[in-house]
């Protein structure tokens, strides 16, 4: 019985979408639940997957097309089987082995246009990867595999051209590659630039002393772990409180533009940074006024994991009324966030380092960081602006002032 194959339903915000990539070729057999193929919207990948046990009949939509919400990409058969291997071929003559024309199209024939890619983009030989598809084709995952356990370079008393050939770059020639941006990084793009258009954004820093949280985290972690079945309790748990608790005092720092109209929230939704292979993602935490540690610590960990496996959901994405970004993972000491309209601020956090700090009269060397509250001048003074980041590293510097409210 042949079954269309549809797009996922996009909801209202997402106009389409982009087929990103096949895992699976017409004539291959499908277990159900089995990725077919992924598509890229404008925030998130969308895996779609088997409907059944069967085989991919037909591909209606090729990778790089644009798909709307529930437009058939493809036909599959269910229940039957993959197509039977193509009888074997007579041996090449001497003069057609030596062809480069036939070794490149016996290639071709084996190897998907997913695996054909991560070969390209990482320098391999396709003669070399074990194949597990039909009739022994390479499949995005057998490239995957190959990667995993490819042994490290030798370190080189080798000829310096050595890695040339399997890039196909001939020795000290300058290069370039023009790679099309993905759809996400694309619409990410646009966003940050019509978030510096469209806003008066300024932004107003402060240093926060880390010492306390620090003492706090060190004598609690263990306890923390084993009581929360596992969770780690990090130093983002004690930003999300924080934020949270002055958001409640400073309404127009938790407020959005729409239009004319300037929007209170009755709640506080913070979004989260994370960085993925695909691009920055901003996944959402309800209702953190009611949220605990070690709530925040493990759906913070579970947006990661999902993150990098491409897994993070529309739903997970939507609304948000603050954003808290964490640059200091990769080093960096001082930045200026852009905002994520229509929110009208926006936290960085940075890199912990010790430096000298006057502490009654006295030297002393502290953990400190760097501050950064970028927002939106249309809607924030800056009175506020400041207060609201004062109260931010007050709270922190003090961590019981959050339990007592005070």
């Amino acid at each position: 019985m042949s079954i269309d194959i549809k797009a996922p339903t996009f909801p209202e915000s997402v106009a389409d979408g982009t087929v990103a990539t096949w895992h699976k070729q017409p004539g291959e057999a499908c277990s159900a639940d089995e990725l077919i193929v992924d598509i890229e919207t404008d925030k998130v990948v969308l895996e779609v997957v088997a409907p059944a046990d069967g085989v991919l009949k037909e591909i209606v939509k090729g990778e790089g097309d644009t798909v709307l919400s529930e437009e058939v990409i493809a036909i599959f058969e269910e229940g039957a089987a993959a197509a039977a291997p193509a009888p074997a071929e007579k041996a090449p003559t001497a003069e057609s082995a030596d062809s480069p024309a036939a070794e490149v199209t016996t290639d071709a024939d084996k190897v998907g246009p997913a695996a054909r890619k991560l070969i390209e983009e990482n320098g391999l030989d396709a003669s070399k990867i074990p194949g597990t598809g039909k009739n022994g084709g390479i499949t995005k995952e057998d490239v995957q595999n190959f990667l995993k356990n490819k042994p490290a370079a030798a370190p080189a008393a080798a000829a310096p051209a050595a890695a040339a050939p399997a890039l196909n770059i001939p020795a000290g020639e300058r290069t370039e590659k023009r790679v099309p941006m993905t759809r996400l990084r694309a619409t990410i793009a646009k966003r940050l630039v019509e978030a510096q258009q469209n806003a008066a954004m300024l932004t107003t820093y402060n240093e926060v002393n880390m010492k306390p949280v620090m003492e706090l985290r060190k004598q609690y972690k263990d306890l923390f772990e084993k009581v929360h079945g596992g969770t780690r309790l990090g130093f983002m748990s004690f930003f999300v409180k924080a934020a949270t608790e002055a958001l409640k005092r400073f309404p127009a720092v938790n407020a959005s533009i729409d239009g004319n109209d300037m929007v209170y929230h009755g709640y506080q939704d913070i979004g989260v940074a994370v960085s993925t292979e695909r691009g920055l993602m901003v996944p959402v935490l309800r209702d953190t006024d009611s949220m605990s540690l070690a709530e925040v610590e493990g759906t913070i960990a579970d947006f990661g994991k999902r993150g990098r496996e491409g897994k993070l959901g529309m739903d997970d994405m939507q609304g948000g009324t603050f954003t808290i970004t964490n640059g200091g993972v990769f080093g960096s000491l001082m930045s200026t966030p852009i905002l994520n309209p229509p929110q009208t601020a926006i936290l960085g956090m940075h890199k912990i380092q010790e430096r000298p700090m006057a502490v009654n009269g006295q030297v002393e060397i502290l953990p400190m960081m760097y501050l950064a509250l970028s927002y939106d001048h249309r809607m924030i003074d800056g009175k506020e602006a400041v207060q609201f980041l004062v109260t931010i590293k007050d709270l922190l510097e003090d961590p019981a002032r959050m339990l007592l409210d005070v």
